[in-house]
């Protein structure tokens, strides 16, 4: 089971919630937003057929709200510890660009 690092925060990709996760500030957040590897992640994935994102669309991290934060708790403990990062996508996967451990 994972150990609270701090917050849960929720990525909006274009407006939309996209991936919530565990970050100690709002700092710290939104740099994954800028991180190269993250928009290349999400660029892999889709959603109903459509690119989870798109280059250029507008990222912006922002506290979690009460739903998303369910969301990711449910999930948590299903998780072991582990220096990644946990993220709870909050869109519907397509099977092709899911990667899963569990």
């Amino acid at each position: 089971m994972l150990t609270p690092l701090g917050l849960i925060f929720t990525i909006e990709v274009a407006g939309r919630p996209t991936v919530c996760f565990e970050a100690r500030q709002l700092r710290e957040a939104s740099e994954l937003c800028q991180e190269e590897w993250f928009r290349s992640d999400l660029n892999a994935l889709s959603s109903n057929g459509e690119p989870v994102y798109k280059i250029g669309a507008k990222l912006k991290a922002r506290i979690a709200n009460e739903a998303e934060r369910a969301r990711y708790l449910e999930a948590s403990p299903k998780m072991e510890v582990s220096d990644d990062i946990f993220m709870v996508y909050l869109v519907t996967l397509d099977a092709a660009g899911l990667n899963t451990n569990e």
